[in-house]
């Protein structure tokens, strides 16, 4: 089978190369999916280039320790495991290839992947396979840690700083389904896509600073979600109500954000608000961090039902063949997708 492989970590263009190689076998718990779509995600750049270093823990210290790349996929089903009972050859999927949600390679990018049966569920009729393998991490994200709102937000005010990527586009359309007045905040060109999805104010980031925005307007928020991770809890104190949450995602920018080539940003200001999660401060605003991990079935559950009931409709801005992976990665690397971009496999299947 044709598939995408890396044996080192390095830029997309030079790491990763189209290569037969064999269909992978599956355990008594696993499915055989033969992939129609797989998702091309921030998480994923990361295990392409080994950046920061210390993600490499995780991912093979010298080279990955899979060679095939991608999580996401949405396919269907060639074959189960003795063990499987929640699937048969033929169902229409969509799910991740790892048994739980993390940082790894998982063997997506191929035109055959293996999937513990827990990692997947059945793919709505009304949504397609390239919308469906872009859900999965990002609607993760999403969900866990808006976990907390799982009931109605009628007459609350939520602010989602980066709306236009992966996950802010699936929390923007499930706050607006629990009830939610939504700005989105992203760049210009991405405006119309989210007012298409529901939100209820667009600002343009790089005309408006929202935090003098919602001081001029006197404005404060219930909920700031913090996908970009542009800002702190202090600088985003003064826009959010007493009793209001801060969720920051830790977005790297690629290799861009401060913070240095071991720990990167994220994780150091992660330790951070995990500790005033956990042991508070008077001084600043709620944070929220998802204590309580909810597990990657029940995420998958909850997207599909929102995609079946039409209350999440996933973008994908473009979808590349398989040997386009590179450039699938240099365009995600510029910061301009609208929502997402996925490789498109086994065209010759039936829709």
């Amino acid at each position: 089978m044709r598939a995408i492989v890396q044996n080192k970590y390095g830029p997309p263009a030079d790491v990763l190369r189209l290569a037969e190689i064999p269909r992978p076998a599956i355990a008594e718990d696993e499915v055989l999916v033969r992939v129609r779509a797989a998702a091309v995600h921030a998480d994923l750049w990361h295990a392409v280039t080994g950046r920061p270093y210390s993600w490499r823990f995780m991912l093979g210290w010298r080279a990955p320790k899979r060679p095939v790349p991608g999580t996401d996929l949405a396919g269907v089903v060639e074959s189960v495991g003795a063990r499987v009972t929640r699937f048969k050859p033929g169902d229409e999927v969509f799910g991740e290839t790892l048994r739980s949600f993390g940082l790894s390679n998982g063997g997506a990018f191929a035109e055959y992947a293996s999937a513990p049966e827990q990692s997947l569920a059945l793919k709505p009729q009304n949504v397609t396979f390239e919308q469906a393998s872009s859900v999965p991490s990002s609607g993760y994200i999403a969900f866990a840690n808006l976990k907390r709102f799982e009931g109605s937000m009628e007459g609350q005010r939520a602010l989602v700083n980066g709306a236009g990527g992966g996950v802010g586009t699936i929390a923007l359309q499930m706050l607006k389904a629990r009830g939610a007045h939504v700005t989105a905040v992203d760049a210009e060109p991405k405006l119309a896509m989210l007012r298409s999805l529901g939100a209820d104010e667009t600002i343009d980031y790089a005309r408006t600073n929202f935090l003098e925005h919602s001081l001029d307007q006197g404005i404060q928020y219930d909920l700031i979600f913090d996908i970009a991770s542009k800002f702190s809890l202090q600088e985003c104190r003064r826009a959010l109500k007493p009793t209001g949450l801060f969720v920051w995602i830790g977005h790297e920018h690629y290799g861009r954000a401060k913070g240095g080539s071991l720990l990167g940003r994220g994780f150091p200001q992660m330790f951070r608000l995990m500790a005033r999660s956990i042991f508070g401060d008077p001084n600043l605003p709620k944070m929220k961090f998802p204590m309580v991990i909810p597990s990657l079935q029940d995420a998958l559950a909850a997207m599909r039902d929102l995609m079946a009931e039409g209350k999440l409709v996933p973008y994908v801005e473009k979808a590349y063949p398989l040997e386009s992976a590179a450039e699938a990665f240099r365009v995600l690397e510029e910061g301009k997708v609208l929502g997402k971009v996925v490789l498109a496999l086994n065209q010759g299947d039936q829709q």
